[in-house]
């Protein structure tokens, strides 16, 4: 039997699908794999690319964190924030990229400095997303 995903943010319920063959997720200890009828259990989440596996197709989405739960072949991740890669706004991305670059480079001018640098490793991942989306064709990954 096949997983069913649900992901949500503060923000909004992201996705509840059916018929999803694997999770990979980014753990803090690592990055995971989870199958049907995988063992309950529950864990943090690194930010990092997180992807659903249904038949050839791979569905990916950045996550900046947050809780990822496995129970009964039901996975559900509760992101800190989270976006498809086929919704990031590449331009936007890179402009909050430069923007904590510049920040981190005048740090007599940076009040808090794990703001900042929780905001250029966002745009980070959303980047190295938004990257490895345009690898794979047609939603299937080469």
């Amino acid at each position: 039997m096949p997983l069913t995903v649900e992901i949500v943010t503060v923000e909004r319920k992201m996705l509840e699908e059916s018929g999803i063959d694997e999770v990979i997720a980014p753990g803090v200890e690592g990055q995971l794999a989870v199958l049907p009828k995988h063992a309950a259990f529950m864990t943090m989440l690194a930010p990092g690319e997180l992807i659903l596996k249904k038949g050839t197709e791979e569905i990916p989405f950045s996550v900046t964190g947050g809780f990822f739960e496995v129970l009964n072949d039901r996975v559900i991740v509760l992101a800190d924030a989270a976006e498809r890669a086929d919704e990031i706004d590449i331009e936007r991305a890179e402009k909050a990229r430069e923007a904590a670059r510049d920040a981190l480079d005048n740090r007599e001018t940076v009040e808090d400095m794990a703001a900042v640098q929780a905001q250029l490793q966002r745009a980070l991942i959303r980047l190295r997303v938004a990257e490895n989306r345009k690898r794979r064709v047609g939603g299937v990954r080469r």
